[in-house]
């Protein structure tokens, strides 16, 4: 079991440290990656607790009260993060109040609203449910718990159903360079033109905080918050040199800022908003654009493989130099032009083979002949422990224990599927 947990343990921890590198932005503060980190790593702890939990129950026949423990705390951990860390941490940023206090009587106020709207709704439910049954006696916290269990199977199929179709094909697609060309440019046009917008948004937002600030007396007790205002407005421009602010096309309410806290806070907040999405569209944008040069070159490199002598040419990168740049370039070459399209023809063909078996095995629970090609490898693997756990890591297993944690898992394969492929599709 410590081998598992050996392998099991580093690997989730480097997906979620991966996740946050590749997604944060660059002024993310430590704690919102602490609590992000720890709720994906609450998420992704399933990649341990079931094979775990399972090889308990197949070896001891009866529940590892560690095994309950770690249970328990993945799923109350993931609904305090889910209901009530995260959402107030997420109003506290977004809010654009100037002081600690303030942020966070937004924050809750906002979140409140939501929840008195959810809940509203959920007395409604369970008012039209008593009138329609009204023999009904069912408990108040069975009926919740019935509720929270409908939302995230039903939740689940739909999202987790992505890995099942779209990965593999998407895989697939991409392998084919004039396939991948098209799609690169027709990614780069949509994405300019939201760009444009975002920059346009941008623009409009600090021409009225300019303006805003001129209007307003250094005397105004107010000025300390619109000081706090201009100097975000010179840290990005000391960020980003090349943005030039383009106005002239605001509209009628964009000037609708009185001189009080309220209205320097949600100015504020707009500019934060504006200036976030402009930079998030054009990190895209740019990644797209170095994507399709990079394409570029690999179908260039690969036509003239005879005249460059089967080495890679970049021209977005200096040129190796060195003993060892030949050779590198030699190895480049070959990964670029040719194996990378094969291996990912083969990973599509790999994980499109798993979603038929997974489709299969839970299209045919109801019969009492085992059917499923996931179960099946893991009663042939018998007591091994070695093989019965890897092997249920994307498998679905059916349990005749009644004593287990766990009685049925129908959607973990498809969760583990697009997991452990985060790292292969970063490489290719």
């Amino acid at each position: 079991m410590w081998v598992f947990y050996l392998i099991s343990l580093p690997l989730t921890t480097g997906m979620v440290l991966m996740t946050l590198r590749y997604f944060a932005g660059p002024h993310v503060p430590r704690y919102v990656l602490f609590t992000v980190g720890y709720t994906w790593f609450c998420s992704l702890s399933i990649i341990i607790l079931v094979p775990a939990d399972i090889w308990d129950t197949m070896s001891s026949h009866h529940t590892n009260r560690g095994i309950s423990f770690f249970w328990s705390w993945s799923y109350w951990s993931t609904f305090l993060l889910t209901w009530a860390v995260v959402p107030l941490i997420q109003g506290f940023e977004d809010a654009g109040d100037f002081t600690v206090s303030e942020r966070l009587k937004t924050s809750v106020h906002v979140n409140l609203l939501f929840y008195l709207i959810v809940g509203s709704i959920g007395l409604f439910g369970l008012i039209l449910l008593i009138m329609m049954h009204k023999t009904w006696k069912g408990g108040l916290l069975g009926f919740a718990m019935a509720c929270s269990n409908t939302f995230g199977l039903v939740t689940g199929a739909f999202l987790l159903g992505f890995g099942l179709s779209e990965i593999p094909k998407t895989i697939w697609i991409n392998a084919d360079w004039t396939t991948r060309q098209k799609v690169l440019s027709h990614k780069i046009a949509k994405m300019a033109v939201k760009l444009d917008d975002a920059h346009q948004e941008l623009s409009n937002a600090i021409v009225v905080a300019q303006a805003t600030s001129k209007q307003m007396s250094k005397r105004d007790p107010l000025w300390l918050y619109m000081n706090v205002i201009d100097e975000m407005i010179a840290q990005m421009f000391r960020e980003d040199p090349s943005f030039k602010p383009q106005g002239g096309q605001l509209g009628e309410n964009d000037m609708d800022y009185d001189t009080d806290q309220k209205s320097m806070a949600a100015l504020r907040r707009h500019l934060r908003s504006a200036s976030e999405e402009y930079q998030r569209y054009k990190s895209e944008y740019v990644t797209y654009v170095l994507e399709a040069l990079e394409l570029e070159d690999t179908i260039q490199n690969y036509e003239r493989r005879n005249s460059t002598g089967w080495e890679y040419n970049s021209s977005i990168r200096p040129a190796r130099t060195g003993k060892l740049g030949s050779l590198l370039d030699t190895l480049e070459f070959f990964w670029r032009c040719i194996l990378r399209k094969q291996v990912a023809k083969c990973l599509a063909v790999i994980l499109g083979t798993m979603s038929v078996a997974i489709l299969f095995a839970e299209a045919t629970l109801l019969p009492s002949v085992d059917l499923s090609l996931f179960s099946i490898l893991i009663k042939s693997v018998g007591g091994q422990e070695v093989f019965v756990q890897p092997s249920d890591v994307r498998g679905i297993f059916r349990p005749t224990d009644a004593d287990s944690s766990i009685s049925y898992i129908p959607f973990v394969s498809t969760l583990m599927q697009p997991l452990p492929m985060c790292i292969l599709l970063k490489l290719l």
